[in-house]
């Protein structure tokens, strides 16, 4: 039974519940820095970062936490894993850090994060909730990785900035602007669902 549980909460975030593809959440980010796979694959592991780190904190000192200052309290725990991930990022990732810009420290007030500490973590042990970060950051990055590879292969004509076949035709430069996004995302969502059965 544990195991079934276990695995529920590493999969939900993944398929049934896909933070970007279902839930519809943290569409800043989403539709903000998906212009490359390398972009989306980069804020999906930075928001992974602090989704797993953050649920198993709030997770661990629910108990110690009043319940009128819950939200304030999470905001702060989940401030400082994003510092460090900023950190972190402008010291070993500065191309990566300056691309994502502004959306790195916007991912304190992710939608996902805040979401997970209040429905999930701060009603369930510290496993569970690792493992619940670990599905949605999953979801997220795959979803991020996947719409910012479409629009960077129809866009600019590469993948992970390497070229696929010169450059792209200017009538599809639409994918890595901002309308593009939300043209990709709109047939990403599509085919997820049906891949899921919903019609």
């Amino acid at each position: 039974m544990n195991k079934k549980v276990s695995l529920d909460n590493l999969t939900r975030g993944i398929f049934r519940e896909n933070p970007t593809l279902v839930m519809l959440l943290g569409m800043c980010p989403t539709l903000g820095v998906s212009t490359s796979a390398e972009n989306g694959f980069g804020m999906g592991m930075a928001t992974m970062f602090v989704l797993i780190l953050s649920n198993a904190m709030i997770s661990m000192f629910k108990n110690f936490i009043p319940d009128r200052v819950r939200i304030p309290c999470y905001i702060v725990i989940i401030a400082s894993f994003v510092t460090v991930i900023e950190m972190l990022m402008a010291a070993w990732l500065p191309t990566l850090y300056t691309a994502l810009g502004i959306y790195i420290p916007l991912i304190v007030v992710n939608c996902i994060i805040l979401g997970r500490a209040e429905a999930f973590a701060s009603k369930n042990n510290v496993w569970q909730s690792v493992l619940d970060g670990i599905g949605m950051g999953i979801g997220f990055t795959m979803s991020l990785t996947v719409l910012g590879a479409i629009r960077e292969i129809l866009g600019a004509g590469s993948i992970f900035g390497y070229p696929l076949f010169g450059t792209a035709p200017k009538s599809l430069l639409l994918f890595i602007m901002p309308p593009g996004a939300f043209i990709a995302l709109a047939f990403m969502i599509i085919g997820f669902n049906k891949l899921r059965g919903v019609k």
